[in-house]
């Protein structure tokens, strides 16, 4: 109206189409009418724009002229401000960049980012026939028009010149242009304001008038998903946004958050708990409406993931538990891919998705329709019916468990990112996924069979190559999983399923797997091996069948693992229900029954099996390839000897998403860059997670090239892996990025500063680059472990890091230095589980000492203490001497920030009292100046003694702490001084401290007030003495030897047994090889060397102590089992094959050594377990500090790790040699175990407190597999010595190799005689037990005679053994000394009156340890061959003797020898002489062997 001539001409070429558009749309009707060709094989490719720009207030408007339903998602409309004439256009509109607002489905974006997620009407929703229009009105606001009703504003701040934007998206196929003009009059700006009204009016209306006000779908509309009419009221009525609108109740989990107006949950502390996360609806569920929720968040850490389901429990009155799976009335839930009611699995293979294998971004759904059928939504996928009778008040409820940690709630059920993500996967992995089948088509051509193939979408090490029918691992010598293949269709009932096998490697264990398998191929996201899938799978491995990764039948045919390239492997599922396996053609019976129809077959070519071919009747088969292997040998992951990953550090990884030159190996540890000499650029990597504050991740570089300029660039990003576009290289990106480019720190592409401080350009092979993002947002790098200072600052706190293999650089892998480094204290960081509360125990509580520094004053009782003026002199001291273990800790009441610097915290041998009155004036004005006795003081993060620095970055900075933070200090058992915060214990700060001393603060620099929050400890009056064992129970063998030991204090090594003994049974979940019996309290190994894992049911108690009794051991294979805790429940574990491949969140006690996550942390631990023999009791506890100990036969080999998580699983690897091995069926809680403060004072000897002696139970023999035992007395044999000197009872005869003597608990050291003296047990030696003979006073040799060594020659033994005694020097021949003449002045003794004064006086050397006496100048070697292995060994012999007190002389060493032989014994009384004859008793022959 009121436009001139050349006004109608601008509008009607404004309401035509650009002519440039969309690489699949066909523009016809003079450019008003688009197009998508493919349309059943295309989704996407169909953008189009306005010819002109939009002038204000015009509606341009698209009537969709036609759909097809064979994609989701639909027709998607917007503006830009890029002009068409230049535009590179996107695949779909929401990749519209630079100023684009689009509206998809119900949300609208702005440059591809959602900023309203529920607006206007479901364009997914429209049909054919329907008008949908964009207008930019007058004030810059976006406004959605749909058969000419506005929807409201969309969007607001858009700028002039926009260009109209239609995307002929999915189900959208043609659209026509009807017009570019304003609203008429009537519905001009008022209509704004009469919508507003309308909307405020529906907002009090019911769910009906809330839908007649939005309008309906058109007639030719209907809801996907949604039975009819009413499912449809049903979404209508859920995707507004009113108070009766679906949102998380106020009530929830304990760990949970809300916020977006409780439409977002999201449980706390994700990294370190794993349930306490439920949530549940504000109301009941309507019938017919849909609860979708959105996954945002998952974390890479627990087993396990989100459960969904409906309860008939109000929240309002529910005691929330742990995991909604513990209410045991009321409550279906989907879990995994089955269903549980009230607790209990009703059905197992619900549907062929599984919830924990669903990505970020997913949709879930459920619906209870008004039949009370409950339905479950899979991205808006419907799963068919879970539970039939469903009641009729139920409330959603999303468990937020394992790894999923946060969830939306949606209420436009078909978003736009979830249909694209449907989509790609159904174009990516199916090309055939929206054509018409050949089963729908009325004239189906006769010349293409329906012919079995192998399906595209593979593992992902795996290939499909010659047109689909033949599989293989292209690079089998490097990984030996992640090979499975899928058929490209079910197999029919009768059909036979055969493949050949082209190509075997000899690196691996284990083989070829085939079987089948219910889940479709397109929609799979597919394991590393099929047996650790845990639904609707039947797998035969080796010579056994496995249904859902549990083996079902043993020795069922034959072995596949010894199949050789050529032979051939098959399955067939018959009409009735059974599955049969053929090997070479020969059937091997009936697998499994009632297998359901439409399975698909599975092949895994796993281990050595490298490719394989389908064998049918159309093709001839190609020939064999050459069986080359390439690559360099490596040890088979089921090796007994291997430890796959022992040199990981932590869960960081390379993501699977890189550019197009690089290449993820290494099981993403490594990158690489391919084509290296042809290629310089195309090869970015970026973890798969952000970076935690002060947290390290560093990389090595492994090869260069001397080809290209340039090399790499490492920095991090804020973009998330999946929403980057990986250009060539990372400093193309324009945004959120930071990158280190040879000494230049680049911020979005464009230098910020040059001349850093590190050039990445000169580094070499063999450099490591680290980079650091802190607490406060600043970038730090490190080159070969050097800080370079600050790059950059304001980091936000979500950045991914980044590598860019750039030129010279072609290869890096991640190393074993990535992990927490900052010394800044982040409080992100700071939960109840990494800083546990220190709770003292009931006591009085701390006070501090009258005597302070002059601007000190002390509040309530000497509770409080407050610095009234300056910074300085505020030192304060505890009231008393801490005691040992005893914590001292403060809290943080209020900071001055006017001032530098903190609180200071330490000990000090100062004496308060001793101190004149106050005020102090005289005192140090601060505590790093506190010099006048010795002081230890941590200040910032430096710990110094006496002023002088010992040390620096130790724990979080004191500087970094602020009000409500804790403080605490103790001097440990073993003289250490160590600081707490927050609860954490920090380590030891420093050594030798001594022990009477005195906590002491300084209130200093910014901290004013501090509050005591510690007690003092209480002495426990009631504590019982251990149990006093009879002489006889000595592990040693030996009557009334006491074992010498360390001073053990009562606090933290004592052990209170737990107060309810819980009764440990193996969980029915466990390794494919390992078979339960005795009410599951006996578990064997059936089958092979591995797969032998099994945890408990129940988690292990603190201070509890769980055994197990090793019951059949197999000497054909090497090592033997393994032992440890897992921290997560163990449930829905997945066992891998050994315990070691296992790396998250367990502790595992293997062989000699501790790992933790496959990471060695502590070497020469406790026996070795590969030397356990049957009978060998082996336990694990707990303590209450969070330590694992493990007890040999009973006896505690003292702390194999810290921080064991609560709960915790107790683990065994029932590996090599260990078939068999049962648990105790009683809880075992008497401990018995070394403390100080259950001796009495009589019990001290010489200052070193006696112990309890323990002996193994009489039924285990530790000596049963000894080799080195059996080695010994094969060499005592060749001595052809006479039986009747030896001891007849072979129990007396003790091996004393290092497993043996650990096994029996043996200390170095023992005391014997009056008065009692130290003698060292002969570590190394072997003991042959002599018979004692009848003359000698027994019972007093054993009582009250001293035990020493003597080492002697291999032709001195019969002589000895003859004459029942030591032979002197000279008739032995031992020793290289001149013999002794005559007795001169200081002699040891004078001769007898009636011996003749020309006689030699004969003298034998001892020693109280064999490191002396088993020198070679005493114990010559001599050579022999083992007659059993043929090998030479060189062999010492020497004597275990009692030794008559009195009889003997103490003197330094005749050999001249100034190195320390024996920690226990000084060179200047290592040797003692005696000359007496009867002075000494033969106990026992020594043999050692090397």
């Amino acid at each position: 109206a009121g436009c001139g001539g050349p006004g109608l001409v601008w509008l009607h070429m404004a309401a035509e189409l650009h002519p440039r558009s969309g690489k699949l749309i066909g523009l016809s009707n003079s450019n008003r009418t688009a197009q998508r060709n493919q349309p059943v094989q295309e989704f996407n490719h169909g953008l189009v724009l306005s010819r002109e720009p939009l002038r204000d207030r015009d509606v341009f408007t698209v009537r969709i002229d036609k759909k097809v339903n064979s994609w989701s998602g639909s027709i998607e409309i917007g503006v830009t401000a890029l002009d068409p004439a230049g535009l590179e256009f996107p695949s779909s509109a929401t990749g519209l960049k630079g100023g684009s607002w689009i509206v998809s489905g119900c949300s609208v974006l702005k440059d591809s980012r959602s900023v309203l997620e529920e607006y206007g009407r479901d364009l997914d929703q429209l049909g054919e026939g329907d008008r949908v229009g964009i207008q930019r009105n007058g004030k810059g606001e976006l406004h959605l028009w749909v058969n000419g009703q506005d929807c409201g504003t969309a969007a607001s701040g858009l700028p002039s010149r926009l260009w109209a934007v239609v995307d002929l998206y999915g189900k959208c196929t043609q659209v026509t242009v009807v017009s570019c003009e304003p609203p008429p009059e009537m519905d001009g700006e008022e209509v704004e304001d009469e919508i507003v009204s309308t909307q405020a009016v529906s907002i009090m209306a019911d769910a009906s008038s809330v839908i007649y006000h939005c309008g309906g779908s058109s007639s030719n509309s209907s809801p996907a998903g949604s039975s009819g009419g009413v499912a449809g009221l049903g979404v209508a009525a859920g995707s507004m946004t009113t108070n009766d609108a679906l949102l998380f109740h106020e009530k929830c989990g304990t760990l949970i958050k809300l916020s977006n107006n409780n439409k977002t949950g999201e449980r706390r502390r994700p990294l370190d708990e794993f349930n306490n996360g439920v949530v549940m609806t504000n109301r009941p569920l309507r019938n017919n409406e849909m609860f979708e929720i959105r996954i945002d968040k998952l974390v890479d850490k627990w087993s396990g993931s989100i459960e969904i389901g409906v309860t008939t429990h109000n929240p309002n009155n529910l005691d929330y538990p742990a995991t909604m799976t513990n209410l045991r009335s009321g409550t279906i839930m989907m879990s995994g891919c089955g269903i549980l009611t009230n607790g209990k699995g009703t059905r197992r293979e619900y549907c062929e998705f599984s919830l924990d294998e669903l990505q970020e971004g997913d949709h879930i759904g459920l619906m209870r329709k008004a039949t009370g059928a409950l339905h479950f939504y899979i991205n808006g996928i419907d799963q068919g019916v879970a539970a039939n009778q469903t009641p009729g008040v139920v409330y959603g409820v999303v468990d937020l468990y394992g790894m999923a940690v946060k969830v939306t709630i949606v209420h436009n059920h078909n978003h736009s990112d979830r249909l694209r993500r449907n989509n790609a996967i159904m174009r990516a992995l199916s090309p055939d996924v929206g054509r018409p089948r050949p089963a729908l088509s009325l004239t189906p051509e006769p010349d293409v069979p329906d012919r079995l193939l192998f399906h595209l979408n593979c593992g992902q090490k795996a290939a499909i190559i010659s047109d689909g029918r033949t599989a293989l691992r292209p690079h089998a010598t490097d990984d030996f999983n992640h090979g499975v293949v899928l058929s490209n269709r079910p197999l029919h009932s009768n059909e036979v399923f055969q493949v050949r096998i082209d190509k075997m490697v000899d690196k691996w264990a284990g083989s070829i797997e085939i079987g089948v398998t219910t889940h479709n191929p397109t929609y799979l996201q597919l394991p590393s091996t099929m047996t650790n899938l845990r639904s609707g799978t039947w797998m035969m491995t080796g010579n056994g069948v496995m249904h859902n990764g549990t083996t079902i039948l043993d020795e069922y045919g034959h072995n596949l693992d010894r199949l050789k390239a050529g032979d051939t492997v098959g399955v067939v599922r018959k009409e009735d229900g059974s599955l049969h396996f053929f090997v070479n053609g020969v059937p091997q019976g009936p697998a499994a029954w009632n297998v359901p129809p439409s399975v698909y077959a599975v092949v895994d070519l796993y281990g050595q099996a490298a490719q394989a071919t389908i064998m049918d009747d159309m093709a001839d088969l190609p020939p064999l390839p050459d069986d080359s292997s390439e690559g360099p040998t490596a040890m088979s992951p089921g090796s007994p000897c291997s430890v796959s990953g022992a040199t990981a550090a932590n869960d960081l990884r390379f993501h699977q998403l890189h550019g197009t030159n690089a290449v993820i190996t290494n099981g993403g540890r490594t990158a690489l860059r391919q084509n290296c000499r042809s290629e310089f650029n195309d090869a970015i990597v970026i973890l798969n997670r952000c970076l935690r504050d002060g947290e390290l991740f560093e990389i090595v570089i492994q090869k260069m090239v001397d080809r290209w300029s340039g090399s790499i660039e490492a920095g991090v990003t804020a973009i998330r892996p999946e929403e980057l576009e990986f250009p060539n290289t990372m400093t193309d990106i324009d945004y959120d990025t930071w990158m280190l480019s040879g000494t230049a720190i680049m911020q979005d592409g464009n230098t910020m500063r040059n001349n850093y401080g590190c050039d990445l350009d000169s580094l070499t092979t063999g450099s490591r680059i680290g980079m650091m993002r802190t607490a406060t947002g600043d970038l730090h790098y490190f080159i070969n472990g050097l800080d370079q200072g600050v790059a950059c600052t304001g980091l936000p706190p979500e950045v991914y890091a980044v590598i860019d293999l750039y030129g010279q650089c072609v290869q890096v892998s991640i190393t074993s230095s990535s992990g927490p480094l900052d010394n800044s204290l982040c409080t992100s960081n700071i939960t109840e589980k990494s800083f546990p509360i220190h709770s003292p125990v009931a006591g009085v509580a701390h006070r501090l000492h009258s005597k302070h520094g002059k601007n000190v004053v002390l509040l309530g009782d000497g509770c409080q203490a407050l610095r009234v003026d300056g910074y300085a002199h505020g030192i304060v001291f505890s009231a008393k001497e801490l005691k040992t273990d005893e914590v001292f800790e403060v809290k943080i009441n209020k900071v001055d920030d006017r001032w530098s610097g903190s609180l200071h915290v330490g000990l000090t041998t100062l004496q308060p009292p001793d101190l004149p009155s106050c005020p102090l004036s005289g005192l140090s004005p601060s505590l790093t100046q506190l010099r006048s006795k010795v002081t230890w003081v941590l200040a910032g993060s430096e710990v110094r003694r006496n002023g002088v620095l010992q040390r620096q970055n130790y724990g979080c900075s004191l500087d970094r702490l602020t009000v409500g933070n804790r403080v605490g200090v103790k001097r440990c058992s073993d003289d250490t001084m160590h600081i707490l915060i927050d609860g954490e214990d920090m380590g030891p700060a420093a050594t030798a401290v001594a022990k009477n001393v005195y906590a002491v603060l300084d209130l200093y620099g910014k901290v004013t007030a501090v509050s005591i929050v510690s007690s003092t400890l209480v002495e426990d009056s009631e504590s019982v003495k251990a149990p006093s064992l009879s002489p006889d129970s000595c592990s040693e063998g030996e009557q009334d030897s006491t074992p010498v030991r360390e001073v053990c204090h009562l606090r933290g090594s004592c052990f209170e047994p737990a107060l309810v003994p819980t009764v440990m049974t193996f969980l029915e979940n466990h390794g494919k090889n390992i078979q339960l019996s005795n009410q599951n309290l006996t578990a064997a190994r059936v089958s092979s060397y591995n797969q032998g894992l099994l945890v408990t049911a129940q988690a292990l108690p603190r201070q509890q102590l769980f055994q197990v009794c090793i019951d059949r051991l197999n000497p054909s294979w090497t090592s033997s089992l393994s032992l440890g805790v897992i921290g997560h429940s163990p449930d829905r574990l997945n066992f891998p094959s050994t315990a070691c491949c296992l790396k998250r969140s367990v502790w595992l006690l293997q062989r000699d050594s501790v790992f933790h996550n496959s990471l060695k942390i502590c070497e020469n631990y406790g026996p070795n377990l590969d030397t356990c023999p049957e009978g060998t009791i082996l336990g694990l506890l707990v303590d209450s500090s969070g330590c694992l100990h493990l007890f040999v036969n009973g006896m505690d080999q003292g702390v194999a790790a810290q921080d064991i998580p609560s709960p915790c699983y107790p683990l065994i690897d029932l590996y090599g040699q260990c078939e068999q091995v049962s648990a105790y069926d009683y809880p075992t809680t008497k401990i018995y175990m070394r403390c100080q403060g259950d001796m009495e004072k009589a019990d001290m000897v010489d200052g070193i407190k006696e112990s309890v002696c323990w002996t193994p139970p009489p039924e285990v023999n530790p000596n049963k597999t000894c080799e080195y035992q059996a080695l010994c007395s094969r060499f005592k044999e060749l001595l052809t010595l006479p039986d009747g000197y030896f001891n007849e009872d072979a129990k007396y005869n003790l091996c004393y190799c290092e497993s043996c003597h650990k096994l029996r608990g043996d200390e170095a050291y023992y005391k014997r005689g009056e008065p009692p003296r130290d003698y060292a047990l002969p570590f190394g030696w072997c003991r042959f037990a002599l018979r004692i003979k009848t003359h000698c006073e027994v019972s007093n040799a054993f009582k009250k005679w001293h035990i020493a060594y003597h080492g002697t020659s291999v032709g001195s033994l019969r002589r000895i053994l003859d004459h029942n005694q030591l032979l002197s020097a000279e008739s032995s021949s031992i020793f290289s000394l001149s013999p002794v003449k005559t007795e001169g002045h200081g002699s040891y003794g004078e001769p007898e009156e009636n011996s003749a004064p020309e006689r030699e006086i004969p003298r034998v050397q001892l020693s109280p340890t064999m490191r002396y006496s088993g020198l070679e100048v005493f114990a010559p070697k001599v050579q022999f061959r083992d007659p059993r292995s043929l090998r030479c060994h060189q062999a010492q012999v020497g004597f275990q003797v009692c030794v008559r007190p009195g009889s003997y002389k103490v003197g330094p060493t005749s050999l001249g020898i100034s190195e320390p032989l024996d920690p226990r014994f000084s060179n200047a009384e290592i040797e003692w002489i005696t000359k007496e004859k009867g002075g000494t008793l033969l106990y026992g022959l020594l043999i050692r062997v090397e």
